[in-house]
């Protein structure tokens, strides 16, 4: 969470630090910097650290992917480029990858991405793609790969070599540019459970959609990326979204609760008409940044609110289940809500910003934990720490001081975001000129 709070702050604090080695007058770089965050929606924000790697289009050179370890890559608009993985016969594997296509691209409602798991004799062990959907907005979008160790199958269970291919949903389509896209990709691995336990999913769960959460809502300001989701507890959250932005949160979920999301887009302020289908796209994704269910919401200028369909109680032996957004709801750990406004939207009813509240519930009781035989990659990604629920509670990570926590939560102002970033500058200097 540290590294989480630590990149965030690189990110809203970037553009003072290249400021400051102007000589540019501070008013005007305040107006400035005010202009260009009211035009420009943030890019999406690769996890601090991540190693640059090139997919390989054959897999006799596909570069190593190693658990845990955070990389940024690039897919081109046509074939396939492959990664791969080196596992033991015991331990699950999850590969997501997000694919950021540029702001002023364009794409299909089909294109997105596909990824595939194969193992060294070329048999598929699993294959999972993501679209962009009917605004046809370029945002972010995830999909994962995995090979998991079930008593169901019988494929893929040997150690050794495994590969992951990367390719476009759509690479002949219409509609699309033809540019490369960035991608990210984070490799994990889940222990096997130190007993057996259930083979099958469980049968009886509460699917009934509860009443949305009420009250008054609290601003917590998303984040650009998965790494620097903004963290979430039960509540009401108000935030302000582009055309065009996708924000990022994460809501830490333990074993045998239940998670209710519901999104609400604020009327517009313009004097605009139009209707764009699937405006608001809210995703979710697990742990391992696998996806989950989605929702859009179509806007016609008036209030709207979508619901995620019902999910189970974290369990498991959900993995077992033959619905997808069931499996997916397999391990505990940090859930990301991912929501997009789509370009489109500005051409109805302008830059905005746009009002969104999230009403996250979660119900049911913390439970234990299957004991897992081993530690996972990266440590403690498939449970939930106190930790966890202090930095959702707060909206940063835990232990951090007040004036970090009002950065990350709020943000402040571009006039004292200059002046905190003068002062570290100076104390630099000082302890630079005592050397």
């Amino acid at each position: 969470m540290a590294v989480r709070l630590a990149v965030r702050l690189g990110v809203r604090l970037g553009v003072v630090t290249a400021l400051l080695g102007t000589t540019v007058a501070l008013a005007p770089a305040q107006a400035a910097l005010a202009a260009a965050t009211a035009l420009t929606p943030s890019p999406y924000a690769f996890a601090d650290g991540a190693q640059s790697i090139e997919g390989a289009r054959s897999t006799a050179d596909a570069p190593l992917l190693k658990p845990g370890t955070s990389y940024k890559s690039s897919l081109p608009s046509s074939g396939k480029v492959n990664y791969s993985l080196q596992l033991d016969a015991e331990s699950n594997a999850y590969v997501s990858v997000t694919a950021v296509p540029s702001p002023g691209s364009t794409v299909s409602v089909i294109d997105g991405i596909k990824v595939s798991v194969q193992d060294a004799e070329g048999i598929s062990c699993s294959a999972d793609t993501a679209s962009f959907g009917a605004a046809r907005s370029p945002h972010p979008i995830a999909a994962w790969g995995m090979r998991e160790r079930s008593p169901a199958k019988t494929l893929c269970r040997k150690a050794g070599t495994y590969y992951v291919s990367v390719e476009r949903a759509d690479p002949d389509g219409e509609g699309s540019s033809p540019d490369a896209w960035d991608l990210e990709l984070v490799a994990m691995t889940e222990p096997p459970t130190a007993k057996t336990g259930a083979t099958s999913a469980p049968e009886v769960w509460d699917s009934a959609s509860p009443q949305p959460l009420q009250g008054q809502a609290e601003t917590r300001r998303g984040g650009a990326g998965f790494a620097t989701a903004t963290p979430l507890d039960q509540g009401v959250w108000r935030d302000d979204i582009r055309p065009g932005q996708t924000l990022f949160y994460e809501v830490p979920v333990d074993w045998g609760r239940q998670l209710h999301v519901t999104a609400d887009l604020g009327s517009s302020d313009s004097a605009g008409t139009g209707f764009t289908a699937d405006a608001l796209d809210l995703a979710l994704y697990n742990p391992a940044r696998g996806p989950v269910a989605d929702i859009g919401v179509g806007y016609d200028g008036d209030q709207k609110s979508g619901s995620l369909p019902p999910l189970p109680p974290v369990d498991h032996a959900n993995r077992y289940a033959v619905i997808r957004q069931v499996g997916a709801v397999r391990f505990a750990g940090s859930y990301y809500l991912v929501a997009h406004l789509s370009e489109s939207v500005a051409e109805s009813f302008g830059d905005g910003p746009f009002p969104m509240t999230l009403r996250v519930r979660l119900s049911g009781a913390a439970q234990a934990g299957p004991a897992y035989a081993g530690e996972s990659a990266p440590e403690g990604v498939f449970e939930v720490s106190d930790e966890d629920r202090e930095a959702a509670a707060e909206g940063v990570a835990a232990g951090d001081d007040t004036a970090m926590r009002a950065v990350a939560v709020g943000g402040i102002g571009t006039g004292s975001a200059l002046l905190v970033g003068l002062g570290v500058w100076t104390l630099v200097a000082r302890r630079r000129g005592v050397a």
